[in-house]
């Protein structure tokens, strides 16, 4: 069995891990989700958009058939409520776990005029605060971050297309820590803004190559999972050291390990072709969505994809890690 990461960061690569029924695909995985018992949310593009397993990879259930065009976030809420966000029909829903819609955002199928900073115009991603506060990522067709109430009530909005403090190129994720800082990964100014509850700036992690995955878990001062997404064009569709890759920093940006080949996409064990949502369980092990369909040709050009593209993996903790829950 393979084995990744470095220092108090390292996994056993376990790559079959979930359970499908015969003649299931995820075909890809948008984002991953786990509950207080380990119970595992996969959030995909295939036929039955949410697929849930226990621990050990064995299938519980399914739902969200024809409602979810294109899965792309999923925010597990403290409540019990699962928060998905879909860029497909520009809606953010907040569901039971067995898939009852309780709170839907956005009218599906008619995003708000591009770049109008109105939501939603394929938003991405949803994360809520300790105090109940919904912040939502908005997204490809918006460079804004949206507040809400948890009644879906629009409290306030910020940011414009840029490059500088408080500008964002793709929206593309987002998550809450314990004090109620915001994080944004700024996917193609290749950054993590962090801002106040209110949308101030604070400050900015760099040394990240298109981040496109958040993972942060409850707690004071916790370590944070980022997926970095690799090249995104022909011309450094080779280039070492840029991803794809899983990235663990603490809470003030330092780097404290990366997980992945230096030498770029993959389909090894180590390797990765393009990380796009992370969980972490209570046991520390974490569990990767890959868009491998979607983001094939940004890596490989006309080859045609294989039929057993690969689109989910866990990675099992084998040394004594940052605590993944407090």
């Amino acid at each position: 069995m393979a084995t990744v990461g470095e220092g108090a960061f390292t996994y056993e690569v376990i790559e079959d891990w979930a359970k499908l029924p015969p003649g299931w695909s995820f075909k890809e995985v948008g984002a991953v989700g786990t509950d207080e018992n380990d119970n595992v949310y996969v959030f995909n593009r295939g036929e039955h958009p949410m697929i849930v397993f226990d621990r050990d990879g064995n299938f519980l259930r399914s739902w969200g058939e024809g409602r979810f065009p294109n899965a792309h976030g999923l925010h597990m809420a403290p409540d019990g409520t699962i928060w998905l966000t879909d860029d497909g029909d520009s809606t953010v829903r907040q569901c039971t776990r067995d898939g009852k819609i309780l709170l839907e955002i956005g009218i599906p199928g008619k995003p708000a005029p591009y770049m109008s900073g109105e939501p939603f115009h394929r938003c991405t991603h949803t994360a809520l605060s300790p105090q109940g506060d919904v912040y939502v990522a908005d997204g490809y067709g918006n460079a804004r971050v949206h507040k809400y109430d948890p009644k879906g009530r629009l409290l306030a909005s910020w940011g414009t297309p840029g490059t500088d403090p408080g500008e964002f190129n793709i929206v593309h994720n987002i998550t809450c820590d314990g004090d109620g800082w915001v994080y944004v990964a700024d996917r193609e100014n290749h950054r993590v803004q962090v801002f106040d509850g209110n949308g101030r700036y604070e400050t900015q992690w760099n040394n990240l190559h298109r981040p496109c995955a958040l993972y942060m878990p409850p707690g004071k001062c916790p370590v944070c999972y980022i997926g970095e997404l690799g090249a995104g064009a022909p011309v450094n569709r080779h280039l070492p050291n840029i991803g794809p890759r899983l990235t663990v920093v603490d809470h003030t940006g330092k780097r404290l390990a990366r997980i992945g080949s230096p030498n770029g996409p993959g389909f090894g064990p180590t390797e990765f072709q393009s990380p796009h949502g992370i969980a972490v369980d209570g046991h520390g092990d974490i569990y990767v969505g890959e868009v491998s369909w979607t983001n094939w040709p940004n890596i490989h050009g006309d080859t045609p994809r294989p039929a057993d593209l690969r689109s989910f993996r866990k990675l099992r903790r084998v040394a004594e890690a940052v605590p993944a829950k407090a």
